[in-house]
């Protein structure tokens, strides 16, 4: 007996056919769907891990920058210290160079001369009296290079000058204060250094 397939064979083919390829751009969709959020998540993990990092730099950068100004401040209070140390060096240093000064003025000031004015800028000592005459300038000015604190006399100018009816040089000349620097621990605390063995006052004859 033959048997005829009246049924719509091909539409039936043609049906699944659709069927398969539903199914299938569905899987892929929803592959695709499962990559991108995939994909998505590993993105927003690094974006996140990279934010903490960013964070963490920033804070340690932060810590940096006190730190930095941290010190800039003690550099600074360290310079302002060393500053008002060497003041106080110097002033203790002009302290025992004026005494003497005055010391090796009096001593070394020949007779006939007399000062009317001794003015001081730093090592600069500027000297302005009157002479009984240039004789007595030049003495005194080679007892002056004789001092053992004074160097360098330099005659700025002498004059003819007139005082209590008296005929005199007026004159005027400058000198080197050597300095004095603190040289061992009981010289500091005496607020100056000892002067050097010539230095020390002598006796002066009669």
């Amino acid at each position: 007996m033959i048997r005829i397939n009246l049924l719509p064979h091909r539409e039936q083919k043609r049906a699944a056919r659709q069927r398969q390829l539903v199914f299938l751009a569905g899987a892929i969709s929803v592959l695709g769907l499962v990559l991108v959020f995939m994909v998505h998540t590993i993105l927003g993990l690094q974006i996140e891990n990279q934010g903490a990092r960013n964070a963490y730099l920033e804070a340690e950068t932060k810590k940096l920058d006190d730190q930095i100004a941290e010190i800039r401040k003690l550099k600074e209070q360290t310079q302002a210290m060393l500053a008002r140390k060497q003041v106080v060096e110097t002033l203790q240093s002009n302290r025992s160079a004026v005494v003497y000064l005055l010391d090796q003025l009096v001593r070394q000031l020949p007779d006939g001369v007399y000062l009317k004015a001794v003015k001081q800028n730093g090592a600069d000592i500027n000297l302005q009296g009157y002479a009984q005459s240039n004789a007595r300038v030049a003495t005194l000015m080679r007892n002056l290079e004789a001092s053992p604190w004074l160097r360098f006399p330099n005659l700025v100018e002498t004059k003819a000058a007139t005082v209590n009816n008296l005929k005199v040089s007026e004159f005027s000349l400058n000198v080197k204060l050597i300095s004095v620097e603190p040289s061992d621990d009981k010289g500091k605390e005496t607020g100056g250094a000892k002067p050097p063995e010539s230095a020390k006052p002598k006796d002066k004859k009669a």
